[in-house]
C-alpha cells in the first residue's frame, strides 16, 4: 500500500509522523507522496482540510485517515496514543465514508473552487448586497456581511458559529446561512438557516465585486470585478477510511 503523511507542522506532530513512517515501512507499506493510496493526516481538522486540498486532483484514488494532535479533531479517528491500535487495524477490513464537496463556479473567469466544509462570499469593509436565486428562481436580497453555504460535514464548522443548524451524518444537503444580516422596517430576509436538498443550485449576484473575498475551507479567492457565483454540490467526493465504528453522536458531544 502506498501512503503519504501530512502533519500539522508542530514538533509533536512531526515526531509522530516520523514514528508512523517507520512503523508503516516495517509492515511493507511504501511512502509515495506523489501518488499515494492512503493519506495519514496528523494534527486536527485544519491539517485534514490542507491535505484534501493538496490532493484535490487525486480524490478518486486516495482515502484519508486522521490522527488527532490538534485542538479540534472532528474528522480524525485516532488519537496519538492509539497509533499502535490503528496499525493493527490496518490489516483488517475497512469501510469508506464518502462526502461530496461543494463547488463555487465563477462563470466570468471560468473558475471552479471546491471545498469540503463551506464556501463563503463575504465583505468585512462594507455591506454586501446579494441577490439569491435557487434553481433559477429569485429567493431573497441579502444585505449584510455575506452568505455561507455549507455541506453536511461543514455544518459543524463555521456554519455552526453563525448559528446554522448541525445536520445529521450521511445526509446530502446544502445549507444557506446569512453572515451578520441587516434588517429594518423596509427590508427583511429569511434570517434563519435554510437547509435544502443537495440537488439545489444557488446563485449569488451582486454589483461588480471589490473588497469581497470568497473563502473555501481554509483558502481564499478575491473575485475582483466579478458579478456572480454559482454554488452547488460537486461530483467530486472525499473518502475517509474507517477501521472501527464511527459515532457521529460522540463527535457532536465533543463539540461542547
Amino acid at each position: 500500500m502506498r501512503f503519504a503523511l501530512v502533519d500539522r507542522g508542530d514538533i509533536h506532530s512531526q515526531r509522530l509522523a516520523c514514528e508512523l513512517r517507520k512503523k508503516l515501512e516495517a509492515i511493507t507499506w511504501q511512502e509515495d507522496a506523489e501518488y499515494p493510496e492512503r493519506i495519514f493526516c496528523i494534527g486536527g481538522d485544519g491539517t485534514m482540510l490542507r491535505a484534501i486540498h493538496e490532493y484535490i486532483d487525486q480524490l478518486d484514488t486516495v482515502a484519508f485517515i486522521g490522527i488527532h494532535t490538534g485542538t479540534l479533531g472532528f474528522f480524525t479517528d485516532f488519537t496519538a496514543d492509539e497509533m499502535d491500535e490503528m496499525l493493527q487495524l490496518l490489516a483488517g477490513d475497512a469501510e469508506f465514508e464518502e462526502c461530496r464537496l461543494v463547488e463555487a463556479v465563477f462563470p466570468e473567469k471560468d473558475l471552479v473552487l471546491r471545498a469540503l466544509n463551506e464556501i463563503r462570499l463575504e465583505s468585512i469593509t462594507k455591506t454586501l448586497t446579494l441577490d439569491v436565486s435557487i434553481d433559477g428562481e429569485f429567493f431573497e436580497r441579502s444585505n449584510g456581511s455575506g452568505i455561507c453555504v455549507s455541506t453536511q460535514p461543514g455544518s459543524t464548522g463555521i456554519n455552526r458559529s453563525l448559528n446554522g443548524a448541525i445536520v445529521d451524518d450521511g445526509l446530502s444537503i446544502l445549507q444557506l446561512t446569512e453572515i451578520m444580516p441587516i434588517a429594518h422596517h423596509n427590508h427583511h430576509t429569511l434570517r434563519n438557516p435554510y437547509v435544502m436538498k443537495g440537488s439545489r443550485t444557488i446563485e449569488l449576484k451582486t454589483k461588480p465585486m471589490h473588497d469581497v473575498v470568497c473563502s473555501y475551507d481554509n483558502l481564499k479567492y478575491k473575485p475582483d470585478g466579478e458579478t456572480g457565483v454559482i454554488i452547488r454540490l460537486s461530483k467530486q467526493k472525499v473518502r475517509f477510511v474507517r477501521y472501527r465504528p464511527y459515532s457521529y453522536i460522540r463527535r457532536l458531544k465533543n463539540l461542547y
